[in-house]
């Protein structure tokens, strides 16, 4: 059963919805509401963004159709013409690239700050430390031989993690046991299966019942890291009802269902 206080805290959280959504529905053309819009969107909003969308179609703002994977690979696809209308990038750098190639609309849409965790599954042998030292000896003692990260290649999170062991000096120890999800999710599967003793995921991510339950996490100092600010982008010629679900994202509305994920509003 909920908590006592959860049941007005919904209540007010769909009011708002209702209301933003209203609000935006009188603007937009008839018809427009119907249109599916097609999103593209960084593997840390697995579970935020579908409620978003949930949220949106409810007040009758129209279906969201939501491809997820590594900002990196969106930013070439969408460069080559990938038919996205929206962009949500973990890292604002590819959003903006977009914009600079004319690609996407400026000046887009700062929805949050990323925090990344260091995650256990069960049974693991490693300790959940947040200064990474029960890693840095595991790997040394032979109880750690893998370790899970996104590409840094293409993934912010997965760069926010080099990043973070790195300055903890733990990299140097686990050069040859990172396994690298070619995005957020697919290393949080890694460590969630138990294929990796450890990782480095989002928060947002462990915000989900099915994925906190299958370990446990604690969250990095933000100082380890360059602040992963993260930007959705309109893509040129993006219908009305894409225009809408990303006011949507960024009202007040919006903004609460994302902080339950784990996302700071940006400063």
């Amino acid at each position: 059963m909920p908590a006592a206080n959860e049941l007005p805290e919904r209540s007010t959280l769909r009011f708002r919805t209702i209301a933003w959504l209203a609000l935006l529905l009188c603007w937009m053309p008839a018809g427009a509401a119907s249109a599916q819009v097609k999103v593209a969107a960084a593997a840390d909003l697995k579970f935020a963004l579908p409620g978003l969308a949930a949220a949106f179609e409810r007040a009758g703002g129209g279906q969201v159709q939501i491809s997820f994977g590594s900002s990196g690979n969106f930013r070439r696809q969408i460069g080559e013409g990938a038919p996205f209308e929206v962009f949500f990038s973990a890292d604002e750098a590819y959003a903006d690239a977009l914009i600079a190639a004319g690609r996407a609309q400026a000046p887009g849409v700062l929805y949050g700050i990323g925090r990344i965790v260091l995650f256990v599954p069960k049974g693991s042998p490693v300790r959940a430390d947040a200064a990474l030292q029960d890693v840095i000896a595991a790997a040394g003692d032979g109880r750690l031989t893998r370790f899970a990260i996104a590409n840094p290649e293409h993934a912010p999170y997965g760069r926010a993690a080099r990043e973070a062991l790195h300055n903890t000096g733990a990299l140097a120890s686990l050069t040859d046991k990172l396994v690298l999800g070619e995005n957020a999710g697919q290393a949080a599967r890694f460590a969630a299966s138990g294929a990796a003793q450890a990782g480095i995921l989002p928060l947002a991510l462990m915000q989900a019942p099915e994925l906190a339950s299958q370990g446990s996490h604690v969250l990095l100092p933000d100082t380890l890291h360059a602040p992963l600010r993260q930007k959705a982008v309109l893509i040129e010629g993006a219908s009305e009802a894409a225009r809408r679900f990303l006011e949507f994202v960024r009202s007040p509305a919006g903004a609460e269902i994302l902080a339950r994920y784990g996302f700071a509003a940006p400063r």
